[in-house]
């Protein structure tokens, strides 16, 4: 697998992972140089993570690095930075952003450019702070790229910490749309199951069911790490079972 070379790294935009994913480059011999203005709740706890990255404008931090990585925050979109830069672009640049429902298309204007394009997601939840750098350690990450520069999205992943495997550009929807899922149900769940065990006065009802959760998702992981199982026909047969009982 090809490796990069030690990289100057720019963030752009306000998404909790950039700075993660900042201090793992840097864990890894990259070179962290500058940083977007961060959202304002965000902006103490960021710049203490990365000790001696200048906030800059985005124009800047574009023209002076070789890796931009661009994370869409709240009121952002990834089409709307990189169209906004579309006059930074330089030839040579690796520019690869952290959204779960877009592959390479979206970063056409730079593409055009003669940026090499990546689309790398962790498939993670992230806080924003350094505990995310000991997830990283066991997480997986989507990446999408073109055949030539697909080694080159895989070894930054490793770098990374993650494990990296490919999802078609032509995917990318269907990939969002199962890890939105996932974060959201088990959210929900995991709340109104606390909400009742508050209503019976159970305290800490999350310490009581973090045990079981954890369980419970492990083996429902493990029964389906083939990808042989239809849930759907699953539960479909279980009723029915249930009905004929």
């Amino acid at each position: 697998m090809m490796t990069p070379g030690r990289l100057e790294v720019g963030l752009v935009g306000t998404a909790p992972e950039l700075a993660i994913m900042g201090l793992a480059l840097a864990g890894a011999g990259h070179f962290p140089w500058g940083i977007t203005e961060p959202a304002p709740a965000d902006r103490e706890r960021v710049v203490s993570m990365l000790r001696g990255v200048t906030i800059r404008p985005a124009a800047e931090v574009v023209a002076a690095t070789h890796l931009i990585i661009i994370g869409a925050g709240e009121g952002e979109t990834v089409a709307q930075i990189v169209e906004s830069l579309a006059d930074a672009w330089k030839p040579g640049q690796i520019v690869l952003h952290t959204s779960a429902e877009f592959g390479i298309g979206v970063l056409e204007p730079a593409t055009t450019k003669g940026v090499i394009p990546l689309a790398i997601h962790p498939v993670l939840t992230f806080t924003g702070t350094s505990l995310d750098l000991h997830r990283m350690k066991d997480a997986h990450f989507a990446v999408t790229a073109p055949a030539v520069a697909l080694p080159i999205a895989q070894a930054l992943v490793v770098e990374m910490g993650g494990e990296p495997f490919v999802v078609a550009e032509e995917d990318r929807a269907a990939y969002a749309d199962a890890v939105a899922t996932v974060g959201s149900f088990s959210r929900a769940i995991v709340d109104q199951a606390t909400f009742r065990l508050q209503e019976i006065g159970v305290e800490h009802p999350g310490a009581v069911l973090r045990a079981l959760a954890h369980s419970a998702v492990e083996e429902a992981l493990r029964a389906s790490s083939d990808g042989a199982i239809d849930p759907i026909g699953r539960w479909l047969d279980e009723t029915t079972s249930e009905d004929d009982d």
